[in-house]
């Protein structure tokens, strides 16, 4: 790693101004190659959406053996299992790691009751998804995510490089000027895999009972329904004490 490059510790000075250019693709690609230059640790950690096929075909042209975790909760969609499946043999090179909790279903139901997610879903994603990842990332300077603005308004001021509270990082986040027409075309264009759910009205999609259809990709209230909850906690700040 470069010793000049942005840490979480350092003075953080962000390398790339706020300017939305025309090429959306050559100025994620650029935030790519800084990134892959600057990290020889870097992560990314996929949930195998729309956004994460596109950042996928993208990291592939910019390092073709990297590293991207994916968050097994054992509760997805069978669809999306079928994707990684698909990308694996299109993008061979790229290391994959199907990323468990520490507790499998039969262990979180026995210490927290059935259906955790259906009771208490911030804990559900703590145990599932949250803390799985502080361990694919201990010790990962930064990572990538494919946020985009559009997204949501917690999403809106996202920048392409983020100081990370909430696992003490860098968040490189190549696409926030991308809209879910970008994505589409992105994907149609190359021909890119992707989860079959897209067809069926799902724009969001995260863990099956957690996730309803929505046609409307900006709208995350199909996801956590019944309870005052949007985000998993991934790009939140610092999580409280979940008792897991």
């Amino acid at each position: 790693m470069n010793n000049n490059v942005l840490t979480y510790d350092s003075k953080f000075e962000n390398p790339f101004p706020d300017q939305i250019t025309a090429d959306h693709k050559q100025e994620a690609l650029q935030v790519l190659q800084w990134a892959y230059r600057s990290y020889e640790d870097i992560v990314y950690a996929c949930s195998f959406g729309a956004e994460g096929i596109v950042l996928i075909d993208l990291i592939s042209q910019v390092k073709k053996d990297a590293e991207i975790v994916f968050l097994d909760t054992d509760v997805h969609f069978q669809e999306t299992y079928d994707l990684i499946n698909q990308i694996k043999e299109r993008f061979p090179e790229l290391q994959i790691t199907m990323k468990k909790p520490d507790l499998t279903l039969k262990e979180q139901a026995s210490k927290h009751g059935d259906e955790l997610w259906n009771r208490n879903p911030d804990q559900c994603c703590y145990i599932r998804k949250i803390k799985p990842l502080e361990e694919a990332l201990k010790g990962a300077t930064a990572w990538v995510s494919g946020l985009r603005r559009e997204q949501s308004a917690s999403r809106s001021e996202t920048n392409f490089v983020n100081r990370d509270d909430r696992f003490r990082s860098i968040k490189v986040c190549p696409l926030i000027h991308w809209t879910w027409e970008d994505v589409w075309g992105h994907i149609r264009a190359d021909n890119l895999p992707y989860n079959e759910l897209h067809d069926q009205g799902y724009a969001s999609i995260g863990c099956m009972p957690c996730t309803t259809p929505s046609d409307d990709p900006n709208d995350r209230s199909s996801r956590w329904q019944g309870f005052e909850k949007t985000e998993c906690g991934l790009h939140t700040g610092p999580a409280k004490d979940s008792r897991s």
